[in-house]
Parts: C-alpha cells; sequence; structure tokens
C-alpha cells in the first residue's frame, strides 16, 4: 500500500562509472517509485556523470570538485578552499530542495553533500539530513570509510568489506545494476547492435580506457575476425585515436570487416555486455557486477595502482568462485591474450561453466533492496 507521504532524494557519485552507474540504477528505482516526490543528482558538471544523468533526464545539481591532492602545498590548500565552497553550496541545496534522504556513491564527488547533510540543520525541528552510502569494492574507498560511521545505513557489494567500516548497520546488498541487465536478451541485445549470432568478445577497460588491454587487444583483431569471432571494443576516448593509428599499421581493411566494432565509449554497456560471451576487463567492481549480471566469462586485467590494490582482491575473489581467468596488467601481452582467449573459445564446455558461475555470483535484486532501506531512513 502506497502511503501518502512522496519523499525528496539527493543521490550523488561521480569521476568514474565505478561510482555513477549504481547511482543511476539507484536513481531509475527511485524515479518509478509511486512514494517519490522528486529527486536530484548532484555531481561535477565538467566530469562523466554530466552526460550520463543528463541523457536520462535526471534533474542535475552542481559542484566543483576534484580529487584530493597526496601530497600537502599550493595545491592542496586550493583544493580544500573548492571543497569547502562546495560544501556551501550543498548545504544551499539541502535549504533550497529539503531532501529526505540522500544516498551516495562514495569517491570525491559525493564528500560535500555528505558532509554538509551532517553539519547543515534543516526546517524547524532542526534536524539534520539522514544519508545512506554504498560501496561497490572488496576495500571501500577513502570517503567511505571516513564518512560510514556518520550514515544511517552502509550498503556493501562484498561481505568482506565490513571489517573496514566503523558502522554497526552494515548490508550487504551487492551492487544496483541497470535495469537493462534483468530484461534485455543476448538475441534483442546483438539485434539492437548489428551483430550476427556468433561466439562475441568485448574488449574494455573501464570507462576511462586501458593502454595495457587495448595494445594486447588491438593486435589480435585480424586474427579473431577470421576465426570467424565478433569482437566489440571500447578502446576509452583518451586512447581511441592511439589504437586506430596502431590499427590501421596492422590491418589497414578494418573498417571494412563487419565482425569488428570499435568505439571510445559504448552509452549502453548493457547491451554490449549482454551480446557479449567473454568480456577482457579491467576489475573494477561495477564491471564485475555488470559480467555477472550479463552471465558471461571475463578475463581480469586489473588495474596495477588502484587504490587499497582493490581491483586485484576483486579479481581473485571471482577466481577463487570459478567465475574468471587472471592476468597481471605487466603480464598482458597479444600471445597470452590470445592463448586465454582461445582457451576458452575452444572449450565450450569451459566456456558454459565459467559463464554458469559468473551468473550464480549476480544479485539482480540490489537496486530494489537498496531503496527500500533508503525510504526507510528518509525524514
Amino acid at each position: 500500500m502506497v502511503s501518502d507521504k512522496k519523499y525528496t532524494y539527493f543521490i550523488t557519485g561521480g569521476g568514474t562509472g565505478g561510482h555513477i552507474y549504481p547511482a543511476i540504477a539507484v536513481a531509475e528505482e527511485l524515479l518509478n517509485d509511486e512514494e517519490t516526490k522528486d529527486l536530484y543528482y548532484i555531481g561535477n558538471p565538467h566530469n562523466l556523470e554530466y552526460n550520463i544523468v543528463t541523457k536520462k533526464n535526471i534533474k542535475f545539481l552542481g559542484i566543483n570538485v576534484h580529487g584530493m591532492p597526496r601530497r600537502f602545498g599550493f595545491s592542496f590548500v586550493k583544493w580544500a578552499f573548492q571543497l569547502w565552497l562546495a560544501w556551501l553550496k550543498c548545504c544551499f541545496y539541502i535549504w533550497k530542495y529539503k531532501p529526505d534522504a540522500v544516498f551516495g556513491t562514495g569517491g570525491y564527488v559525493s564528500a560535500p553533500i555528505l558532509m554538509a547533510c551532517m553539519s547543515f540543520v534543516r526546517g524547524n525541528k532542526k534536524r539534520f539530513t539522514p544519508y545512506m552510502m554504498h560501496d561497490c569494492d572488496a576495500q571501500p574507498g577513502l570517503v567511505t570509510r571516513g564518512l560510514a560511521r556518520y550514515a544511517k545505513i552502509v550498503s556493501l557489494a562484498f561481505d568482506c568489506a565490513k571489517k573496514y567500516i566503523n558502522n554497526k548497520n552494515c548490508l550487504i546488498n551487492g551492487n544496483p545494476i541497470r535495469a537493462e541487465f534483468k530484461t534485455l536478451t543476448k538475441e534483442n541485445a546483438r539485434k539492437s547492435l548489428g551483430i550476427e549470432n556468433k561466439i562475441t568478445i568485448c574488449v574494455m577497460g573501464g570507462s576511462q580506457g586501458a593502454m595495457s588491454i587495448n595494445n594486447a587487444a588491438v593486435c589480435l583483431l585480424k586474427k579473431l575476425s577470421q576465426n570467424d569471432i565478433q569482437v566489440i571494443f571500447q578502446t576509452g576516448k583518451k586512447n581511441f585515436e592511439r589504437v586506430i593509428e596502431q590499427l590501421l599499421k596492422i590491418y589497414p581493411q578494418y573498417e571494412k570487416d563487419k565482425n569488428l566494432i570499435i568505439r571510445p565509449y559504448f552509452d549502453n554497456m548493457a547491451e554490449v555486455l549482454k551480446a557479449s560471451d567473454i568480456a577482457v576487463s579491467r576489475s573494477g567492481s561495477l564491471s564485475l557486477s555488470e559480467i555477472e549480471a550479463a552471465g558471461i566469462a571475463p578475463i581480469l586485467v586489473p588495474y596495477p595502482h588502484a587504490a587499497a590494490d582493490h581491483q586485484r582482491k576483486n579479481a581473485k575473489f571471482l577466481v577463487e568462485k570459478g567465475a574468471a581467468l587472471y592476468i597481471e596488467d605487466s603480464e598482458i601481452n597479444e600471445k597470452n591474450l590470445s592463448d586465454m582467449l582461445f582457451s576458452l573459445i575452444n572449450s565450450p564446455e569451459k566456456l558454459a561453466q565459467m559463464q554458469n558461475c559468473a551468473r550464480q555470483l549476480a544479485k539482480y535484486d540490489a537496486a530494489e533492496l537498496i531503496v527500500k532501506q533508503l525510504k526507510s531512513i528518509a525524514t
């Protein structure tokens, strides 16, 4: 039964797809809830989140905030001043729009509004705005660890992350994923992309791309196509021109090859992953959740400089579950990647088993659970 009370929410998270897409999944679930009065997304208008959020027709409130410098100096002082200004702006947003609850997915973009929730008294009843946090990784990030103690609820993707969080109300929900992962079929995904119904490999390095993966994969495109294998290749926006320059030297006729789709970035990764059988990928937690939900077999190449080495920890968790193959960033090359790919392609049973293990790890109801929990803290 729907109550008479309608709620206003702030959603925040940005910088990378790992922070943005879980926030988007929760925002979309809230927008479909009859008890939602209004919803606003808080992020940096110069970051990736702005384009993604505005394309979804979600109201966007901008703040100017960047990652914290690692060394003390002028850049640190400048960053602290920007953070203070962003905090002031978030206090203004709370005063103006009066959110009943705030949901943040960690990262530096979410810090100012969560800090404002704790410091700005809203309304005549002298209440602070309650907030809930979600962290995608096996080892939570700095913002999550620092601000989780004041959250009403902390949602986590991994049970092992609880030991890093100073909050008794930690719930293991998995990562919220977009609705398309539950509804889109492989056949319809392939039809939408204009590709055939045959073995398909997705190569991706996250929203920013990965040079090591790109360098190994670009050398294999011609060979894979000659074996009648389709490849969907997300290079990352910064690396696209370099990949094309390399490919023209190796395979000048690539543009006429119907087995290859090469783009800097795909807006709908649900479509790409659902169309695929194998993924070559970094091991950010959201990427892994989406790979699991798509039921595909991943070859994981952890980013070696990830904070607290969380990508390697994420990858090893999947390997232990029989749901992934693993290769170090320093070891990936044309030969090693080719051997791993064809070990799966030439062994349908091994491929199917790994896909099934990945599918069993998927949590399709995380967004619904988080929305229910977020509503429970709304004032």
